[in-house]
């Protein structure tokens, strides 16, 4: 078994920190190819290798698989850990991540991800408010019945996975999820392969103009810890 996860930005794509955090945390070896975004839209380029134009994508031999949520479920026919082995803590890991892939629009558009900032934030939408409570509770609601200290119970898996890119968000824009919340949050973001994301995005020194657009829209940065 040989994949390849191709992915951008480490600082903008949390789609492609999706599957990469998961195949690193579980130990399951690929060769990673970074396609770095380099205008507003990469989609001729990346059609060369995705048919939706998009990262990440999976190539297993002769297999090709996009999207962050396809990907974890191809990897969870060949990988068991990569959902929880509980039935219950595996329902709800499945249902949260099949929330997050589908929903969130607020907290997508209106807290860009960009890792290696800091962010004094706009007044929230009231919209932004719910999914900012509806976070909370998730993590809240899991930690609680599945005993943590992840998000499905002992071991980490996609659920884990699929918050971590909130994780940064939370930090970056300094987002109030309240005590137990936040203790996931640290949790993950001092995971070792989280660590190895984070170091990479802050060593980028390609900027892309629409996603830093997107940043200046968000809020004032107060922080820019990135290289060049």
């Amino acid at each position: 078994m040989s994949y390849v996860l191709i992915t951008a930005n480490r600082n903008y794509s949390s789609w492609s920190l999706r599957p990469w955090v998961l195949m690193k945390a579980l130990d399951i070896p690929f060769a990673d190819r970074l396609e770095p975004f380099t205008k507003p839209s990469n989609y001729e380029e990346f059609r060369s290798f995705s048919p939706t134009g998009q990262v990440p994508v999976l190539i297993d031999g002769a297999t090709s698989v996009w999207d962050s949520l396809g990907i974890t479920l191809y990897l969870a026919d060949r990988h068991p850990a990569v959902w929880p082995q509980d039935p219950e803590a595996r329902a709800f890991a499945q249902g949260v991540v099949c929330e997050m892939h589908s929903g969130f629009a607020a907290l997508r558009n209106d807290c860009t991800m960009n890792v290696g900032v800091r962010v004094r934030p706009r007044p929230m939408s009231d919209a932004l408010r719910r999914n900012v409570a509806r976070v909370r509770e998730i993590f809240e609601t899991g930690l609680t019945r599945f005993g943590g200290p992840w998000l499905a119970g002992s071991a980490f898996t996609a659920a884990d996975a699929f918050y971590a890119p909130v994780a940064f968000r939370i930090r970056t824009y300094g987002l109030d999820v309240g005590p137990m919340a936040q203790s996931w949050v640290d949790r993950v973001i001092a995971h070792p392969a989280m660590r190895q994301w984070e170091e990479e995005a802050l060593a980028e020194t390609w900027r892309e103009a629409s996603h830093e657009a997107e940043l200046a829209e968000a809020g004032e940065i107060v922080a820019d810890y990135r290289a060049g």
